[in-house]
């Protein structure tokens, strides 16, 4: 392994994990979290045909046995922080992708904790006694190439892919294994007779382009050939905020819709004044009865971080799509804000005080203090707390 060394650390099936983790009685049987649809499972009911995002029915239909709870976000948050304490631990060059996922750089430590699989193995081992959950981690050169070895050692597994083997590692792979290369994707590749990696890398990047798009040909052809300049980024700062509620296959009224939009966009923007951050860009997300999706966006004139704002670009854009609504039936509704800036809003002129931001400001203080459910809207009380969901990806 040359100097050049970074891990993929990947929680394995997380929120189920941790609800293993937290009742015996799970341990070793088939666990689904969320009801009208799955926000995740565990590999006893993955190896029964259930998937993430799948429908509540369809997946007890394929594991009727499967124990069905409910999503514990708190609890999902508090292990996620004790695992990124392992990882900063372990390496101070730590870049969080995701909830339950990071990249470490290890290169520069051979000497104080030795080689990139010896660490690699110890993280494990630490995470396991520490946290009490599995992880699966990639050892490899690239970024793109230890993610996608964390993957392949799934579950519970270390894979180390050795320096001059790279390609022979990842060429027998299937195309699937490549990010970026989704169903519709895989479809119009197969059909072309590119099944495996070294199909790919074997194309011209013109080809490429002309199957899948210029961007989507120019990365692909890069990565069949395991080429990736990107370091690892310590305290990179996402590039939205954004989160989600399951509604399953409720039917929920224009009220319903209305009660946990606000819930999100309180979510959201209280996570941009905590950050100290603004945005402009107001997008809604949407998730039907069939899984297509659709978003909605608008960009704002100036960037902000008030909730009444953010509450009125998202009451708009959802008023716009309620035909589509109406007609597909929706399950899922999300809120994210981006192109997000550093540092708090602009002062509005005249210069006096912004009651609402003002109002803001009190709101914040009050959850902090005495937690997020202390003080909520007229319109929430009586429902099912939409805070206590998954964020979306950002």
């Amino acid at each position: 392994m040359s100097e050049d060394a970074i891990l993929h650390a990947d929680l394995d099936a997380f929120y189920a994990s941790v609800e293993q983790r937290d009742d015996p009685a799970l341990r070793g049987r088939p666990v689904i979290v969320g009801g009208g649809v799955v926000l995740a499972a565990s590999y006893e009911a993955k190896a029964r045909g259930v998937q993430t995002a799948m429908g509540g029915r369809q997946a007890l239909r394929l594991c009727p046995d499967a124990i069905v709870v409910g999503p514990r976000m708190s609890a999902y948050v508090e292990a996620s922080r004790a695992v990124f304490d392992v990882f900063e631990n372990t390496s101070p060059l730590v870049e969080g992708l995701s909830i339950d996922e990071a990249f470490l750089d290890v290169g520069g430590l051979r000497r104080l904790r030795g080689s990139p699989e010896h660490i690699a193995h110890n993280l494990r081992r630490d995470v396991r006694r520490e946290v009490g959950l599995p992880i699966s981690v990639g050892v490899a050169g690239t970024k793109f190439l230890a993610k996608v070895a964390s993957a392949v050692s799934k579950p519970d597994g270390l894979l180390v892919v050795p320096s001059g083997g790279e390609l022979d590692f990842l060429y027998p792979l299937p195309i699937e294994r490549l990010w970026g290369v989704g169903r519709v994707t895989s479809a119009r590749l197969r059909s072309r007779g590119v099944r495996t990696v070294a199909d790919l890398a074997a194309l011209d990047e013109d080809v490429l382009a002309r199957l899948v798009g210029r961007g989507a040909g120019r990365h692909l052809h890069a990565v069949s050939h395991n080429r990736d300049p990107r370091q690892v980024e310590v305290g990179h700062r996402r590039g939205s905020v954004g989160a989600q509620h399951s509604l399953g296959r409720s039917e929920p009224t224009a009220d319903d819709l209305d009660a946990v939009l606000l819930a999100l966009v309180d979510r959201v923007c209280r996570r941009l004044r905590k950050g100290e951050r603004t945005a402009r860009t107001v997008t809604l997300r949407l998730r039907f009865d069939d899984y297509t999706r659709a978003t909605r966006s608008h960009t704002m004139p100036a960037p902000t971080d008030r909730t009444d704002v953010v509450v009125a670009a998202a009451r708009s854009l959802l008023h716009l799509a309620r035909h589509i609504i109406e007609c597909s039936g929706i399950t899922l509704l999300g809120v994210a804000v981006s192109g997000l800036a550093n540092g708090p809003p602009q002062l509005e002129l005249p210069l006096e005080r912004v009651p609402p931001r003002e109002l803001d400001g009190a709101v914040d203080a009050v959850r902090r203090r005495f937690g997020t459910s202390a003080l909520n809207r007229a319109v929430q009380l009586g429902r099912r707390d939409p805070l206590e969901v998954p964020l979306l990806p950002d």
